[in-house]
């Protein structure tokens, strides 16, 4: 059987990450959720993910500041990072490809974009599907 692809969901707002969680299982992904920047770290300290859907205003860190923080850790360097986000000035888009992210999406966003835009990624990983 062949494992299913990992993704942690970093979201503070529930409504978005029961969507968000329910779209990607619905394609097959096994999902895994995070409302706080600090849940996401810990999360990361002792599961592995193939990919990360990653919200810039958390409660506690910023979405930058959990993205720096995987970068800096060679088990989650690699990991492909999408930074979901209803922030949408040129600095900010800016300051998330800085600190790592590999994409960057404006919320509200159209869920086949985002589907794609993992599979790309996943794929470019040499862990696609």
């Amino acid at each position: 059987m062949v494992r299913k692809k990992r993704v942690l969901i970093v979201e503070d707002e529930e409504s978005l990450l029961k969507l968000e969680t329910i779209l990607l299982t619905v394609k097959g992904f096994e999902v895994i959720g995070a409302i706080t920047g600090k849940m996401a770290i810990d999360k990361i300290g002792v599961e592995m993910f193939d990919l990360v859907l990653l919200d810039i205003m958390l409660p506690d860190l910023d979405g930058f500041e959990v993205c720096s923080q995987f970068r800096k850790d060679p088990r989650t360097a690699s990991v492909p990072i999408i930074m979901l986000t209803g922030q949408r000035s040129q600095s900010d888009y800016d300051k998330g490809m800085k600190c790592g992210a590999n994409s960057y999406f404006v919320k509200p966003f159209k869920s086949a974009m985002i589907i794609e835009e993992i599979n790309r990624l996943l794929a470019e990983s040499g862990d696609g599907t």
